[in-house]
């Protein structure tokens, strides 16, 4: 570890410390003012804020923690390794970016990326996948796509029960029902398919799982999804290369922060439904589907796709009219309505009248 801390650079070095603090983690010579105070006892709270010293006594605190307690620092750095690398690879290498990595810029250049992609790593059961530092790995444009089931369990956390993975030729490298080990609240039946009697018998675990994720990543492939930061959340899994399908297809004149579903994606992308109106949720269906998308932007895209949102001619002949009082008599609202046109009162569940919006049809 000493040899990790040697190279690093101070920002880094400044955050584990503030990590410490944070976490109120102590180590042979007590936390980090303790440090400070036998160290300095005139200094210790004038200049406690760690950015404010030097890099040696920063480095002279965090070499007073065990391995035990190092095994958190060690997630951190490998974190901020593995960002560290794929910028690094990207400013070195714009000449010879291949369109895989491409999207894997385009993916963390996103300005929702920072939010949805920074993940509490340093808890406790989460993998964070080590990419090794070799420009050929960041080169590799293998790629997996990856998608996942959750149910909600008592405890009000989300417990994954299904994981589906498949490469880029849609051959299926994973689709595996996972046991969340916690009484199930709902199971979410209409969205995820899974019954209860789905999962008796069912041993595979979550950290079965990211074994198994890791081992398909360890040669520096891509990982591939929609709306890919969740479906990471679920796993427990921190990983820096990755392509959102989500973040690199946007709908035409929308702001940044709507971003388009993977159904609509796949009529006006790949030109049919990923699955029938009402059927369940099949987590394979959608990894093949966001794989598809991605082939079909690496062989006719050239940055982010304009995805024109598919509208029923139904809708486009519809216009609601809001706060219109109950009591004003059909025939008021016919004087500055066309006749031609079919007046709805809209119903609230139950069947009352809901008295401020009026919807009419025909040619508005």
């Amino acid at each position: 570890m000493g040899e990790k801390l040697a190279i690093a650079e101070k920002k880094v070095v400044v955050e584990l410390v503030k990590l410490a603090q944070k976490r109120g983690l102590k180590g042979n010579k007590g936390s980090w003012k303790e440090f400070l105070d036998t160290h300095d006892r005139k200094l210790a709270y004038s200049l406690s804020d760690p950015s404010k010293r030097t890099i040696q006594i920063l480095v002279s605190f965090l070499r007073t923690f065990d391995s035990e307690q190092w095994m958190i620092f060690d997630r951190f750095l490998q974190s901020q390794s593995n960002r560290q690398l794929v910028d690094q690879f990207r400013k070195e290498s714009p000449d010879s970016e291949s369109p895989e990595q491409r999207l894997v810029r385009l993916t963390v250049e996103h300005p929702l990326y920072p939010l949805d992609y920074t993940f509490p790593s340093l808890e406790e059961g989460w993998v964070i996948t080590e990419l090794p530092e070799k420009s050929e790995v960041l080169r590799s444009n293998e790629m997996l796509a990856v998608d996942c089931e959750m149910v909600l369990c008592e405890d009000g956390t989300e417990g994954l029960v299904k994981v589906c993975v498949v490469d880029c030729n849609l051959e299926v490298k994973l689709n595996n029902l996972v046991n969340p080990n916690k009484p199930v609240a709902d199971y979410r039946t209409d969205i995820t398919g899974i019954l209860a009697g789905d999962l008796d018998g069912v041993t595979c675990s979550l950290a079965d799982i990211q074994k198994h994720i890791k081992k398909l990543l360890s040669h520096g492939a891509i990982l591939v999804g929609h709306g890919l930061n969740n479906d990471l959340q679920a796993l427990k899994l921190e990983h820096a290369r990755v392509i959102d399908t989500s973040y690199i297809f946007k709908f035409h004149n929308a702001p940044t922060q709507r971003r388009p579903s993977l159904s609509n994606l796949s009529k006006a992308i790949l030109g049919y439904e990923v699955r029938e109106q009402g059927a369940a949720h099949n987590c394979l269906d959608d990894a093949c589907a966001a794989m598809k998308l991605v082939l079909s932007q690496l062989k006719h895209g050239d940055g982010i796709l304009l995805v024109h949102q598919d509208v029923p001619k139904a809708e486009t002949a519809k216009l609601l009219l809001h706060r219109i009082p109950i009591n004003i008599p059909r025939e008021e609202l016919y004087r500055i309505i066309p006749q031609n046109v079919k007046i709805e009162l809209k119903k609230r569940e139950g069947g009352f009248i809901y008295p401020h919006v009026l919807k009419c049809k025909g040619k508005c």
